[in-house]
C-alpha cells in the first residue's frame, strides 16, 4: 500500500501409523554325542514407533483495507516466479500486537554516512535502511538480509527500471520498517492498515510483522515467496509505481497487483520483471 496526495489506499478489497513385524526366527539345534539334546531360540523384533508429521499450517492477509482479514495463526515456506527452493515449513512465530516504536537499525559493512556521498545521490540509487521494531522476535541483521537479497536479485526493479539500491546505516532515501501491527497503523495513517496489511507512506516502507510472520492463504507454502512480493509490492510504490489488475487466469500476478487480497486467477509472483 502507498500514501498518495491527497489519499490512496494500498488496500482493497492423521497421522499414519507404519507397523513393522520383523517375523521371529526359530533355531533349532539337535547335538548328537551320547544322548540327543533340543534347544531352541526365537527372536522378535518390536515394531516400529508411529510416524508423525507435523501440523499442516495456513496464513493471512498487504495494503490497507477498511476489511481485515481474520488471520489463522500458521507458517509456511519458499518460492515465487521461476525454481522454487524445497519448501520447509517454518515454525510458529508470536508476533505482538503492541510494540514500543522504537526501532533497531540493520548495521551495515560501511561506517555510518560513507556509503552516501555529500550532496544528494545519483537518481538512479536509492539509499535505504531496514530497522525493526524493538519487541519484535526478528534478528534486524536477518530483515536486512532478506530485503537487499529482494532488492538486488536479478529479478527485482533493477532490471525493469534504471534503478540501483544500497542500503546505509543513515542518511536514508527510504525507510523500510518491519513494524507491529498497533505500530504499523499508526506509521501508516491516514491510509487504514486495521492491523493486518502493510503500506508505503512518505520514505516509510512500512512491513506488517504479522504478515511477515504468516503470510497469506495464497501463499501457503512460500513464505519466502511472500515476504519478497511484500518487500516488492511496497518499494514499488516508492518507485512510482501504481497497482496493476491481473493481466489473465493462470499468468503471473504483476508485482503490483494487490496479491495479499487474492490472486484473481493469476499465479502468486513476487518478481517485478513479469506482469
Amino acid at each position: 500500500m502507498t500514501a498518495p496526495a491527497p489519499r490512496h489506499r494500498c488496500p482493497r478489497r492423521g497421522p499414519t501409523r507404519r507397523r513393522g513385524r520383523a517375523a521371529s526366527a526359530t533355531v533349532a539345534a539337535t547335538v548328537l554325542v551320547t544322548a540327543a539334546a533340543l534347544a531352541t531360540s526365537a527372536a522378535r523384533q518390536p515394531g516400529s514407533p508411529p510416524a508423525t508429521e507435523a501440523p499442516a499450517t495456513e496464513a493471512p492477509t498487504d495494503a490497507p483495507s477498511p476489511r481485515p482479514t481474520p488471520v489463522s495463526p500458521a507458517t509456511p515456506a519458499v518460492p515465487t516466479d521461476g525454481p522454487a527452493p524445497s519448501a520447509t515449513p517454518n515454525p510458529p512465530v508470536d508476533v505482538p500486537d503492541a510494540g514500543s516504536g522504537s526501532f533497531v537499525i540493520a548495521p551495515t559493512t560501511e561506517p555510518p554516512g560513507a556509503a552516501v556521498p555529500e550532496g544528494r545521490p545519483p537518481r538512479d540509487t536509492r539509499h535505504y535502511t531496514v530497522e525493526v521494531e524493538g519487541e519484535l522476535p526478528f534478528a534486524p541483521e536477518d530483515v536486512a538480509a532478506f530485503v537487499d537479497d529482494a532488492l538486488r536479485d536479478e529479478r527485482g526493479w533493477s532490471s525493469v527500471l534504471p534503478q540501483r539500491f544500497e542500503r546505509v546505516a543513515d542518511d536514508q532515501d527510504l525507510r523500510v520498517l518491519l513494524a507491529s501491527p498497533a505500530t504499523t497503523d499508526r506509521l501508516c495513517a491516514p491510509l487504514q492498515t486495521n492491523g493486518e496489511v502493510s503500506c508505503r507512506n512518505g520514505d516509510r516502507v512500512v512491513l506488517n510483522a504479522r504478515r511477515w510472520a504468516r503470510g497469506v492463504p495464497d501463499y501457503a507454502g512460500d513464505l519466502t515467496g511472500y515476504r519478497t512480493y511484500l518487500v516488492n509490492h511496497e518499494v514499488g510504490h516508492a518507485l512510482g509505481e501504481p497497482h496493476r489488475p491481473c493481466p489473465g487466469a493462470g499468468a503471473p500476478a504483476p508485482t503490483m497487483q494487490q496479491q495479499t487480497y487474492g490472486l484473481d486467477g493469476c499465479r502468486a509472483n513476487g518478481w517485478p520483471t513479469v506482469g
